[in-house]
């Protein structure tokens, strides 16, 4: 061999002994030390890949991965895997969800999974929950944009740039997004208010009562003796007077003096609501319905168990009650041994000037919101997936299904094929089991893509949400979640507050007369502002100047 070539062979030979001994050395360190911190744990992207803002990131990658999705509503049964939509989406994105709902309150189930440092992927609480701003301050969960910089920036196009601004903190960053947000643009456009505050009653009943007023405190009375006197049993079912929903909470308190057109601010000062004469009036009005065995404590000691089944068999006379939580009984009502038995909105209690109702439309907070938490191993992911659900394409996926199955192309609009129609009307819970579209999967749900894609609606149902979209009130949204919540001094008065009105509006409605009523409600004023209703007061009226000031960006 030539003394050229010999020298080529050595330096070869100590080559391949180096890469070698390199890669022994690798192996042999610590997992540890090599692993990349968990800020910056991603999926690696393809070779000579720029993130575009224009095309949705999912697509890179479609790989399975398991992603744990608390939902925070006890009440939320829906599985993932088993529906056609879910198992479409998951085949489509590599994304598998497995639910986690509350046992009891979703606040402190996430107070207490905050505190063992250990909560799901994703999380989705109302935008009232004072968990909420304790996931935000206590920094267990991603601030979106920040992630949508550096995983996906089509969020930014998908998300809405109002609904971004409307939950930027003061940090500038938002850390959740919202479903069912309305801006007042998106009603005056659509002519949909998303309000959804009825006063209802039983279609044949009331027409057989010939109709009664029921607007002023004795012509309420007098239907309410009519329906004891001839009607307490009707078409063979005992019939209970009256239902709040919510009990004090809700349906006694903001919902009523809502149905009462009482105003939230006064002079551009917010308004103390409880103490409106017509609002105490109303509820002088029920303390003497109770006297006289007109109604009974039912309504605000019922179980949801015991609220349901009445409300299947049509045994509510009248009811302060959402139309949307009655979208799937009324069709069933409808169609059963007594055609005229579901229920309609009717004009209920007014202001003594006569007022039209001014119900809540929807807002820019929405219903829910949903996080990702600091907890999960994919963030990249998490963030992608909630691009693609907010996204038109997601949207209709998750709200129509797979095209060809569960819906078609008609005259350029989705459209439900008409055996999901029926079962929308017929068998609500075998549409959501079988095959999860409409409104199984709600959590990222945008009213401006969902609504219209939505088929006719009954007429039994249509009545009820015509009769809310003429009496919302579009500017009122601002008022929704105005008060404090989480732990500050504030938040904890206005809770002692809230607390104690539950405890006394009971009292007040089984007084034993008008001035026992009045030392019971003028005491509980006294102990409101001991507990820090003043405070209360400044903080409402500084969160409605910010919002105001948000709307006006």
């Amino acid at each position: 061999m030539k003394p050229r070539h010999i020298k080529r062979w050595i330096v070869i030979c100590w080559t391949i002994i180096l890469i070698l001994g390199l890669a022994a050395c690798t192996r042999s360190e610590p997992s540890e030390q090599r692993s990349l911190p968990q800020s910056v744990h991603y999926t690696e992207q393809p070779v000579g890949y720029n993130l575009n803002p224009n095309e949705p990131a999912w697509k890179l990658d479609t790989t399975p991965v398991d992603l744990n999705w608390f939902v925070g509503a006890n009440w939320y049964g829906h599985t993932w895997g088993k529906s056609l939509t879910s198992k479409y989406v998951t085949e489509k994105t590599g994304v598998n969800i497995t639910f986690e709902v509350p046992s009891g309150e979703a606040s402190e189930q996430i107070a207490l999974m905050m505190t063992s440092g250990k909560l799901p992927d994703l999380i989705t609480i109302g935008s009232w929950e004072s968990a909420i701003h304790k996931l935000w301050e206590g920094d267990q969960v991603y601030a979106l944009n920040e992630l949508a910089e550096q995983y996906d920036p089509y969020f930014f196009k998908v998300a809405g740039d109002g609904t971004l601004k409307w939950y930027r903190q003061e940090d500038g960053n938002t850390y959740g997004i919202p479903n069912d947000s309305y801006s007042p643009s998106l009603m005056q456009a659509t002519g949909l208010t998303a309000a959804n505050q009825t006063f209802l009653v039983r279609k044949d009943l009331y027409e057989a009562m010939d109709r009664p007023d029921l607007s002023t405190p004795d012509s309420f009375l007098n239907a309410l003796q009519l329906l004891k006197d001839q009607y307490s049993v009707y078409k063979g079912q005992l019939i209970s007077p009256f239902f709040a929903q919510g009990n004090v909470s809700y349906g006694m308190t903001e919902y009523l003096q809502n149905l009462l057109a009482i105003p939230h601010e006064k002079g551009g000062k917010f308004n103390d609501r409880m103490t409106d004469p017509d609002y105490i009036t109303w509820l002088k009005t029920f303390r003497t319905a109770y006297e006289r065995g007109l109604i009974n404590v039912d309504f605000l000691v019922d179980s949801n168990a015991q609220v349901e089944e009445k409300t299947s068999n049509a045994r509510y006379f009248m009811m302060i009650r959402e139309w949307t939580g009655m979208a799937a009984t009324n069709p069933v009502l409808a169609a059963g041994a007594y055609p005229d038995s579901y229920y309609i909105a009717v004009d209920g209690p007014q202001s003594s000037h006569g007022d039209s109702a001014r119900l809540f439309p929807g807002n820019m907070d929405g219903w829910m919101v949903t996080m990702i938490s600091k907890s999960t191993k994919n963030p990249e992911r998490a963030i992608r997936f909630l691009t693609y659900l907010a996204s038109e394409e997601g949207q209709r996926d998750i709200f129509l299904g797979k095209e060809g199955e569960t819906w078609a192309m008609r005259n350029g609009k989705p459209q439900l094929t008409a055996e999901m129609v029926q079962l929308l009307d017929t068998d609500r819970e075998r549409l959501e089991k079988e095959y999860g579209i409409m409104d199984t999967y709600w959590m990222l749900r945008n009213p401006a893509f969902v609504n219209q894609w939505r088929p006719e609606k009954a007429p039994s149902v249509k009545q009820m949400e015509a009769f809310a979209n003429k009496q919302a009130d579009m500017d009122s949204g601002i008022y929704k979640g105005i008060d404090p919540v989480g732990d500050s001094d504030i938040a904890l008065s206005w809770s002692r507050i809230s607390q104690n009105w539950k405890e006394v509006l009971p009292e007040l409605i089984t007084a034993k007369d008008e001035a026992a009523f009045d030392k019971i409600f003028e005491s509980f004023l006294a102990r409101r502002v001991n507990y820090g209703y003043n405070q209360v007061m400044e903080y409402r009226q500084a969160e409605l100047e910010a919002r105001k000031a948000k709307m006006a960006e």
